[in-house]
Formats: structure tokens, C-alpha cells, sequence
């Protein structure tokens, strides 16, 4: 059975990427940042000195297999009085790891409870921040300020760090030493990917496992982040936190109605425009395809399966 490592976190990874490969043969490890800061996770953070559950708690619900009843459940977000806006299984995994003071307790219960057949790992246990450096010079601390810029969002991203340094949780090394194919994204570039290909001991372990190196593009660029990004950009900055090559890179080259773009950015604000393809990608390494869903500028996670799958096969 092929072993997939998939890398990332926020909705993206784990509802295009996981949702389809679970529906094959397949293991799947997915590891998950864990830095966090802002909204009910990032809450939930810094009130109770823990990693955050937000990103990990998307890949268990994406992998569960478990009834509707209980998805819902750990889906529900709380409405009103002091736990508005908090998620319930954020609040289970934060119980959990307070109750055990043990992680990995934690992540063996929470499979056992959405009766998960596949890996979850944290890419790091360490309680690290992330912060940006932008052209001007100025430091943003933390992953909600990258994310949700409050700064001159205009400026570019020179360089993202970790401080303190994280080592990898060894799991997540483990996993991708064992890997056939490893999956970096989609995910938001220096919010969330930057992030686990910091980690010390994780681009080391991906450049010299074995494994296919696949990376899934961003459809759309991100204010703040990836202005005025082309899919050369994104992989650049990629292979740059990597310190290696990618083997491949999954990108969509379908230009949907301007009706449907203009819809979905209504409803995404942050999100700019479609992310430009540049003239003469090599077709070795760059796949071109229409990843999207009909009506949504969002991936198709069978289009994306049947990609990866067929990666897995060569």
C-alpha cells in the first residue's frame, strides 16, 4: 500500500487533499501546522499555554469515519454566552491534553473517537510563534497578523521565521522517511506552509527521503501574503523553504466566468485574483489541469486525487 504524507493545515489541505485520498487504498499521514494564534484557537492558546488544535483538529475531522451525527459535533461552534465562537472539538482536544498532560494520549483518543484508520501528527510540540519580516524592515509577530494583515499589507514578505526554534515532533519524521509521495499544500504560503517547512528537521527529512515531491498550488493570490504571485513564485519561495527541488507541481490553468470569480471574492475579501500561469512551465514537472469545482474557486478534491494517485502509480 502506497504511503502519502500530506503537509499543511487551515481548510485547504485537509478538505481537498484528505477528504479525496481517504476514499483510496492509500495511508495517509497528514502532518499539520500547530502555530496558530488568532481566533478560538488562538484563544484557547494562549489562555491555556497549548499547542493550538485548530489546523489538527481540520485533519481529524477531514479523515474520521465516524457517523454524520458526530462530525456535525465536532464541527458545532458554539453561539452565544462565553463559549461563543469556540469550536467543540477545539475544546475536546484542549480538555484532553490538559486532563492528560500527554500529546500523544491526546491524538490516540481523538482517532479512537473518530475511529480514524490513518496518521495525524503534529509537526511540532514546541510552543513557538511565527513572525514575518517585511521589505521595510518591520517584524510581524505572530500567525494571525501574517494571516490577517493590520500592517501595510502592500509591503512584501522578505523573510518568515520561528522564535523560539521548533524541532519536529519525530512522528512527522518517521512518517516521512516511510513516504512514497509527499503533498505540500494548497495552504496559505507563509501563514500556515512556511510554518511546518521551518521546523527544524523537516525539510532536512523531505529532501532526503525517497518520496515523490509534489507541490499543490494556490488557485488564488492572498492580500498581504502572495500579491501578485505566478505559480513560478509560490514554487520558488516553496523550494526555498525546502532547500531542495520539487518533482512536481500540481497547478489549475482553467479561467472560470468573471461572475464566479467575482462572487467567490465577495465572499473571500482577503483573496486578490487567480493565480497567473507563466509562459513555457517545463511539462515534466509543472501538471496543468482545471482543478476547480463548477461554481467555486475552490479544488476539486477528485480532480486533485486522480492527479496524485497517478503520481503514486509512476
Amino acid at each position: 500500500m502506497k504511503k502519502i504524507v500530506c503537509l499543511g493545515g487551515g481548510n485547504a489541505m485537509p478538505k481537498t487533499v484528505l477528504q479525496g485520498l481517504k476514499k483510496y487504498p492509500v495511508k495517509i499521514s497528514a502532518i499539520c501546522a500547530m502555530l496558530d494564534s488568532g481566533g478560538s484557537a488562538g484563544r484557547l492558546r494562549k489562555d491555556y499555554k497549548i499547542l493550538s488544535p485548530g489546523d489538527i483538529r481540520r485533519s481529524f475531522i477531514a479523515l474520521a469515519n465516524t457517523s454524520p451525527i458526530i462530525q456535525d459535533l465536532f464541527n458545532y461552534r458554539f453561539q452565544a454566552g462565553e463559549l461563543k465562537g469556540q469550536n467543540f472539538a477545539n475544546l475536546l482536544i484542549t480538555a484532553l491534553e490538559l486532563a492528560t498532560g500527554d500529546y500523544e494520549k491526546t491524538i490516540k483518543e481523538v482517532k479512537r473517537l473518530l475511529n480514524i484508520s490513518h496518521q495525524v501528527i503534529p509537526s511540532t510540540l514546541d510552543k513557538a510563534n511565527l513572525y514575518a519580516i517585511l521589505e521595510n524592515g518591520k517584524i510581524i509577530s505572530g500567525e494571525t497578523n501574517i494571516d490577517k494583515p493590520k500592517h501595510n499589507a502592500n509591503l512584501k514578505i522578505k523573510k518568515v521565521f520561528l522564535k523560539p526554534k521548533a524541532k519536529a515532533y519525530p512522528e512527522a519524521l518517521k512518517a516521512i522517511n516511510k513516504a512514497n509521495l509527499i503533498v505540500i499544500g494548497p495552504g496559505d504560503l507563509y501563514s500556515t506552509l512556511s510554518q511546518i517547512l521551518l521546523t527544524q528537521g523537516i525539510p532536512e527529512a523531505i529532501k532526503k527521503s525517497k518520496a515523490k515531491k509534489v507541490y499543490l498550488c494556490n488557485l488564488m493570490t492572498k492580500y498581504g501574503e502572495t500579491n501578485d504571485f505566478t505559480v513560478l513564485d509560490f514554487v520558488n519561495q516553496i523550494e526555498r523553504y525546502l532547500k531542495d527541488k520539487l518533482d512536481y507541481v500540481i497547478y489549475n490553468n482553467f479561467v472560470p466566468r468573471k461572475e464566479i470569480v467575482k462572487k467567490y471574492k465577495k465572499k473571500h475579501p482577503e483573496l486578490l485574483k487567480l493565480v497567473e500561469v507563466n509562459e513555457n512551465l517545463p511539462k515534466a514537472k509543472f501538471i496543468g489541469r482545471n482543478l476547480l469545482l463548477k461554481e467555486a474557486i475552490e479544488h476539486d478534491p477528485q480532480k486533485i486525487t486522480k492527479v496524485i494517485i497517478k503520481l503514486c502509480k509512476l
